[in-house]
């Protein structure tokens, strides 16, 4: 029997602070070597659908597979990239992680898994506030209003408690008064829209970019000593959202897997950079230095995320009897 699990049903068992160990421990797994992680190829879809364009794709198909070692099941995730969906009122992004029992091989689980990337990528956000940010409150400039920058302010807000003291919004549509105003009645932290990129970003402690930009998003020459840059929204060469004056001026840049991040937008004019894993500083075997240095974590998400977040929201259903179980 396989176990099927809707969007409502992830929705239902699924709690960011019992994901926030699980992607702790993941990257640590990752950062040890203990994991399975195949490339992830990429190929277009939907080409010869469109009589007016016949040799154009209509989207992007990924495939991405993990298997963190020890775990019970090895997971592979589905994504498909449809820009036009905006018109059809659906989402561009839509993915799906299959479930595999490690020991027997038998297909045990099939996910909706839009709500567990957003979640597990906030995590990277949440971890790495909790890891880099300087001593003392945080103050949270946010790039963006869309669903990454609700969960990265969600997850932050989950992993230093007490520490968030404020949120700026900036996004140049309008959407930045709406998330704004969901944060801060979510969070109960007060969260005010901003008019610009150097609004949102002057004075505060940890910067978050959560954009599908390509070009830099905010001006680097207005970050403080000690600022924390969180970068997740650039994880191609096109899409871009530092500009090299953020990347320049930084004394240390962090990755979730540095010889991805290197090859992104962000990064990959600085070839000469050293970009040190987030593993190790989970594992303890590096951090931040001094409260004025300033860091940049650059993420492009790692499969064997979705592979450790899908097993203990798979396991979790499973046990409150979430879901729906049909032949195979």
């Amino acid at each position: 029997m396989v176990r099927v699990l809707s969007a409502d049903d992830v929705e239902a068992v699924l709690e960011i602070d019992d994901l926030l160990p699980v992607i702790a421990e993941a990257f640590e797994k990752q950062h040890a070597g203990a994991v399975e992680r195949p490339d992830r190829p990429h190929y277009p879809i939907g080409t010869g659908l469109d009589a007016d364009a016949p040799k154009e794709p209509t989207g992007t198909g990924l495939c991405m597979p993990a298997y963190i070692h020890g775990a019970n099941y090895a997971a592979t995730k589905l994504v498909a990239v449809c820009e036009d969906n905006a018109d059809r009122d659906l989402p561009t992004v839509t993915a799906q992680l299959s479930l595999t029992d490690a020991e027997t091989g038998q297909p045990v689980g099939y996910l909706s898994a839009n709500r567990i990337t957003s979640a597990r990528t906030g995590c990277i956000g949440g971890l790495a506030a909790r890891e880099l940010a300087a001593d003392g409150p945080i103050d949270l400039g946010v790039i963006g209003a869309g669903t990454q920058a609700r969960w990265q302010t969600r997850a932050i807000a989950a992993a230093t408690g007490d520490a968030l003291e404020s949120i700026r919004v900036y996004s140049p549509s309008e959407s930045r008064v709406a998330c704004a105003n969901d944060l801060e009645a979510e969070l109960g932290v007060p969260a005010e829209p901003v008019s610009s990129p150097r609004e949102a970003v002057s004075d505060a402690s940890v910067v978050v970019t959560g954009t599908t930009s390509t070009e830099p998003v905010f001006p680097g020459d207005e970050l403080g000593p000690g600022t924390l840059v969180i970068a997740v929204g650039a994880y191609t060469p096109e899409m871009r959202e530092l500009d090299d004056e953020t990347v320049e001026s930084a004394d240390r840049i962090i990755g979730d897997v540095p010889d991805e991040a290197a090859a992104t937008g962000d990064l990959r004019g600085h070839p000469d950079r050293e970009i040190e894993p987030f593993g190790a500083v989970l594992a303890g075997e590096t951090g931040r230095q001094h409260d004025d240095e300033r860091l940049v974590m650059k993420s492009v998400g790692s499969a064997v995320l979705d592979a450790a977040s899908a097993e203990m929201i798979f396991e979790q259903a499973a046990s409150e009897e979430v879901g729906t179980t049909v032949p195979l």
